[in-house]
């Protein structure tokens, strides 16, 4: 076992022996029976499975929400909204402290203002940092698992912030930095490919989009290359339990499939839209080149190991043959 399996053990057990039994979220602070939860990117892919995982265990969820229909979207799945962005510092900044326990699933991708987005991430988290210090409340924020291209990625792995995905490595510095604070913060990388029903703005769908653009499946050399993934209510369900009871400074990966070979994507999406399967030059693919064309797997065991998270739901290839990328 690696040292750091063994030390996220070790951190979990005191955990359990600190509160007598299983560790739980905090008493609730507003003297009813549920937790309050808040959570920025609640009416997300990611966001709106977890608001029903936890409203389904009778926990209260109030959701950061940009527009009218994301806080219909909150609302109607039985949370509370409140009006604002990722750059309403003061609002989000409150909402943290009323609640019992933070869930960071905003992120709003503009390649053309990317570093920008990061820096005010980074502002942030260090100024709910600073409402929440000493309180041990929890504060879980999403982020993606390590490019190490070629290699198993695991969850001792960190972010290169000279990397593909180096200006998201200082949001993730930034979250673990405090749990030097009195705060129970913790990272829950997500895959490549976080895929189900009803995902119209994830890669795989980007990727059957630009493979009707371009009239072919296209994979790139041989399509051996791996895509890490996992299901949406996997997903969910280890946000659930990191809130739930992740040792302070965790790194947990959301991945169920270690690698997926895109060659075997590229057939299925072909046996599903007629187009014919083929190597194509990632040159023809822009941005998305080097992205289709890399192989980088990543593996769970560790997660698996200390929260007891067992993935169940359907596969990648099980969804793209269900047609829901491709009717």
């Amino acid at each position: 076992m690696r040292l750091s399996n063994i030390r996220c053990t070790v951190m979990l057990l005191s955990h359990i022996i600190r509160l007598g039994g299983s560790p739980l979220l905090p008493a609730p602070s507003n003297g009813e029976n549920n937790v309050r939860i808040f959570i920025t990117g609640a009416s997300g892919w990611i966001g709106s499975a977890l608001t029903a995982e936890l409203i389904a265990a009778g926990h209260h969820v109030t959701g950061l929400a940009r527009s009218d229909a994301s806080a219909e979207k909150i609302t109607s799945a039985g949370g509370t909204a409140v009006r604002g962005d990722m750059r309403d510092h003061d609002l989000i900044v409150s909402e943290a402290r009323r609640a019992d326990a933070v869930a960071h699933l905003a992120f709003t991708l503009d390649f053309a203002e990317f570093d920008e987005t990061v820096d005010n991430e980074v502002e942030l988290i260090s100024k709910i940092g600073i409402a929440l210090e000493g309180t041990g409340k929890a504060l879980i924020a999403a982020s993606g698992t390590p490019i190490l291209f070629g290699q198993v990625a695991t969850e001792e792995d960190v972010l290169d912030p000279a990397g593909p995905a180096g200006s998201r490595a200082r949001t993730a510095s930034a979250v673990l930095a405090l749990s030097d604070m009195g705060i129970r913060s913790a990272l829950v990388r997500m895959p490549r490919s976080v895929h189900g029903k009803g995902d119209n703005n994830g890669l795989i769908a980007a990727l059957v989009g630009l493979d009707r653009q371009l009239g072919t499946a296209a994979y790139v050399g041989d399509g051996q290359n791996r895509w890490p993934a996992v299901h949406i209510s996997d997903a969910a369900r280890l946000f659930f339990l990191a809130l739930e009871k992740a040792p302070s400074g965790s790194v947990l990966h959301a991945v169920g499939e270690e690698g997926v070979p895109m060659r075997r994507v590229a057939e299925v999406i072909a046996a599903k839209t007629g187009l014919p399967a083929a190597a194509v030059d990632p040159e023809q693919l822009g941005v998305f080149g080097a992205l289709l064309g890399g192989d980088q797997p990543s593996s769970a065991t560790a997660t698996r190991r200390l929260l007891g998270w067992a993935p169940s739901g359907p596969t990648l290839l099980d969804d793209l043959e269900a047609g829901y990328y491709t009717d």
